[in-house]
């Protein structure tokens, strides 16, 4: 039997920056991992400018920083029905969106996740890795009951935190419900190496025929590429050679600078899934709180994983760490603000999936619309805007059923 003021269900980037940020102000922490190594599973390697604020409110910038983290600092977003001449002289730079942040910071996920749990453990976390949780116990007696090897531990705490991912456990045993939207199309990731001429510090989108892109370099000739492609089309990158076809559909006339990326080399594996948003009402229940995306996600179309996550560590460690109130009670600011934002994003999102992963001539002449009419009003473009600078940035009149159909100027207006 051991006993701690939190115990931590998983140990990826949300559980072990919690566990980090609350070893250093003093509270006990039992850091549980399921994996023995962390693997690559094609998301969660870049940080939004607000982001990057929420890394830094929580002491964790410097780090990351050592660890290899890279700003990204210019965007282009490419698009078939401009030059690229034209696009790129619409560069945007990416300090203007959080004070004194160069732009969104882009590190490895498993080299993220492990630098973390190591941290986490240096300040004073009792992190422990391979372990399997067999019992959750929440209510007036929180606790776990886990497996290493044939030792079975059973460990009590004030609060169980969790921070197990989508199919949480801990969500799971809280009885929590998880609402999801209907899927809007499919994305695959895939890391490639030997992209020297690509930007090191140019992150591009664009969409031309049917295949929408993204490109978030690393540093060091390595670039994190992203397609998205139509539902109907699930077999489109299966087989041995996936990858190859992967990279060559990012051949694309709208973007010359795309050549690099073709003619690098997969430097992991090349997964594939559908997108779509999920959310909980209440991420808490007595004994019991979520983060990052047991809490539930954002479609990754817009890429704010991490970012979510993070705020989520800071909110929920200024709770822990400023009180001995760790009800129910105390988490409804955070619920309530992570609703808010969630519903906002969400929105984001949805407007972000219409312009960049919809295919076909009506789609075309959408997006073709939107560039014109963006020149004469900005504030269409205000969707850029939360998702770099936070949802909060952009004024709650934007997130209305009314103004998204003035944004997508659906074809009878």
């Amino acid at each position: 039997m051991a006993d701690y003021d939190v115990i931590i269900v998983g140990g990826g980037i949300g559980g072990s920056a919690l566990a980090n940020v609350l070893a250093r102000a003093g509270r006990s922490v039992l850091l549980l991992e399921a994996s023995e190594e962390y693997i690559d599973r094609v998301r969660g390697e870049w940080i939004a400018p607000w982001g990057v604020t929420e890394v830094r409110r929580v002491g964790l910038y410097d780090l990351l920083i050592a660890a290899g983290g890279h700003h990204v600092t210019r965007h282009i977003t490419y698009d078939e029905t401009r030059t690229p001449d034209e696009s790129e002289a619409r560069a945007l730079p990416l300090n203007i969106f959080a004070p004194d942040v160069a732009g969104p910071l882009c590190l490895g996920h498993p080299h993220h996740c492990q630098t973390l749990f190591d941290a986490a453990r240096a300040a004073g976390a009792d992190a422990r890795r391979g372990v399997q949780v067999a019992d959750i116990r929440l209510g007036a007696d929180p606790g776990v009951t886990f497996l290493e090897g044939d030792c079975e531990t059973r460990a009590s705490a004030r609060i169980v935190v969790g921070a197990d991912g989508r199919t949480s456990g801990v969500r799971e045993s809280a009885g929590i419900v998880l609402h999801q939207d209907t899927p809007h199309h499919w994305f695959a990731g895939l890391l490639v190496e030997g992209c020297d001429g690509w930007d090191p510090h140019l992150q591009g989108i664009g969409t031309e025929g049917d295949f929408g892109f993204l490109a978030f370099p690393q540093g060091g000739g390595r670039v994190r590429v992203y397609g998205g492609y139509a539902l109907d089309q699930a077999q489109r990158f299966r087989g041995p050679d996936g990858a190859r076809r992967f990279l060559d559909a990012f051949a694309l006339t709208c973007s010359p600078a795309n050549r690099h990326l073709v003619a690098g080399r997969p430097a992991g594996p090349l997964h594939s899934y559908i997108n779509a948003d999920a959310w909980t009402a209440e991420p808490f229940v007595p004994g019991c709180v979520l983060i990052g995306d047991a809490a539930g996600w954002n479609d990754p179309i817009i890429g704010l994983g991490l970012s979510i996550t993070y705020r989520d560590v800071r909110i929920v460690s200024d709770i822990l760490a400023a009180s001995e109130d760790w009800s129910p009670a105390a988490f409804a600011p955070y619920a309530e603000e992570r609703a808010e934002r969630m519903r906002r994003l969400r929105f984001a999102a949805s407007i972000q999936s219409a312009f960049d992963m919809e295919f076909g001539p009506q789609a075309r002449e959408r997006r073709r619309r939107h560039f014109e009419a963006m020149a004469a009003d900005p504030s269409l473009g205000l969707n850029g805007l939360a998702v770099m600078a936070g949802p909060e940035a952009a004024p709650a009149e934007y997130f209305t059923e009314a103004n998204r159909a003035r944004i997508l100027m659906h074809e009878e207006a």
